[in-house]
């Protein structure tokens, strides 16, 4: 089931009816990332490059390798900054864009099943919001982890895969169900929900293509949430 939705959710990705999704998420996405380079790369070096210079010798035999070694260490300390914000613009971003995937994947693959309902905008940004936050924090809580030996790379799928998994999973029931029907919902099937998480956290792992997450993660929880749903009213209807 978590194979096949996975499966139809990537498939999904490169679609017609997806394409204008697709385009208008990773170019804003693009955008905004350029912009925060800038931002970034103006702030260290107005502020922070001028600081560290204070505390250079003065003598021009030294001056010259530590420019040189400073300027590494900046290249590297950006580029590092910019890996850590690709998560958490997408999923600003994507955010907003989430019921537009669910809508493509409720009309291809169920057009006999009844819509799903659209969050209002507001919700939408409050939604897009608390993605960026649980990214935040499970990046976070990744980095943090990754220094404890023996956990390194597990710990980024583990609480990714969980944090992930919950609230795309809740994302695509509330479009059916209450959020407390929804949330009930998601704690019934969570081993379910969990494995699925880690498979968008592999997702979100490969470079380039993590750019587009949060559109496969909202397209495989829409597929997994119906075909569970689709389960449990067979399975009722096999008991009557």
């Amino acid at each position: 089931m978590i194979g096949l939705a996975a499966r139809r959710s990537f498939e999904n990705l490169f679609a017609p009816e997806t394409r204008k999704v697709f385009w208008k998420v990773l170019g804003l996405t693009l955008l905004a990332l350029l912009v925060l380079w800038f931002v970034l790369r103006g702030v260290f070096n107005f502020l922070v490059l001028p600081w560290l210079q204070g505390f250079m010798p003065f003598t021009s035999d030294w001056t010259g390798w530590l420019t040189f070694l400073l300027a590494i260490f900046a290249g590297i300390a950006l580029a590092l900054a910019m890996a850590l914000l690709i998560s958490p613009v997408t999923a600003l971003i994507a955010g907003l864009f989430l019921d537009d995937v669910a809508e493509v994947v409720e009309k291809r693959d169920y057009p006999g099943d009844a819509p799903g309902t659209a969050m209002p905008i507001v919700a939408a940004m409050k939604s897009s919001l608390r993605f960026l936050g649980v990214v935040i924090v499970g990046n976070i809580m990744a980095l943090f982890l990754l220094f404890i030996p023996g956990v390194n790379l597990v710990a980024f799928f583990l609480v990714n895969g969980y944090l992930l998994g919950r609230e795309f999973f809740e994302f695509a029931a509330m479009r059916f169900r209450s959020p407390d029907e929804a949330r009930e919902f998601r704690v019934k099937h969570a081993l379910m929900v969990f494995l699925a998480g880690l498979v968008i956290a592999a997702f979100l792992a490969i470079p380039l293509l993590n750019l587009l997450t949060p559109l496969f993660a909202a397209g495989m929880m829409v597929h997994l949430h119906k075909l569970i749903s689709h389960r449990e009213t067979s399975l009722r209807s096999g008991q009557t």
